[in-house]
């Protein structure tokens, strides 16, 4: 007789992470991943800090077999607004019968606690499949994995704006700065993931565009165009990347 599996939702920022998290949970076979919970800055239509465009992110969810569980919030956005959000969508989740929430962090342990924290009084339980596995072993085992992704947002403290839009391949890995973590733990880049063994096809995008705010360059990506109407349109603008492995 089938035992029910235990109802998660996967904190999904649509970057490589949480990608890999659901990959490992997938594998695992330990819970039914019913949902990707994701913060969306309304006023924009886009993912949180990556920046990416709904539209994108709803075609990603779609090739990974999730439902989205929009966290929408304002811009600018008081913290105190933010977990008010964030609070109300996680309650009707625990009256769905979701009992825990899996996380794509990799070793800052204050974030760690404040998940921790947060979730305690609702009884849900957080899950790090990827904790404290070592960063620079864990990048290669991604790109080794298949998995393709493209650096939407880099913090321009740590990284040059001429990071934005590029792979995350091994080309990148070996031009990354010595202080700079593999996985961009630190917060100095983050990605968006168009394939790998988590999603049943690619997500073909292209780079229209880099553009610089508040201390951070964000890569514009739009869905790519089919073949056939690039044909009868002539060079698109920007810089095409599609990953047509899965």
């Amino acid at each position: 007789m089938a035992v029910d599996k235990p109802k998660a939702l996967i904190a999904w920022s649509s970057g490589k992470d949480s990608a890999w998290a659901l990959h490992q949970v997938r594998q695992a076979g330990t819970f039914e991943v019913v949902g990707a919970l994701t913060t969306i800055t309304d006023t924009f239509s886009r993912v949180s800090m990556h920046g990416v465009r709904e539209q994108l992110l709803s075609a990603q969810l779609a090739a990974a077999g999730l439902a989205p569980v929009p966290v929408r919030i304002p811009y600018p956005c008081p913290n105190e607004v933010y977990e008010a959000a964030m609070m109300q969508a996680l309650t009707a989740a625990k009256a769905t019968g979701v009992t825990h929430v899996i996380f794509g962090d990799l070793f800052l342990r204050d974030i760690r606690i404040y998940r921790e924290d947060r979730l305690r009084p609702i009884d849900i339980q957080p899950i790090f499949p990827l904790w404290d596995l070592p960063t620079d072993a864990l990048a290669r085992d991604m790109i080794a994995g298949s998995l393709g992704a493209i650096l939407v947002c880099v913090d321009l403290k740590a990284l040059p704006a001429t990071f934005a839009g590029r792979r995350f391949d091994a080309k990148l890995l070996a031009e990354l700065p010595p202080a700079t973590d593999p996985c961009g733990e630190n917060g100095e880049f983050h990605t968006f993931v168009t394939a790998g063994p988590m999603l049943s096809g690619s997500v073909d995008v292209q780079v229209v565009g880099v553009t610089e705010r508040d201390g951070f360059a964000f890569a514009d990506l739009l869905p790519k165009p089919p073949v056939c109407e690039l044909a009868g349109a002539g060079a698109p603008r920007g810089v095409a990347v599609g990953f047509a492995t899965h």
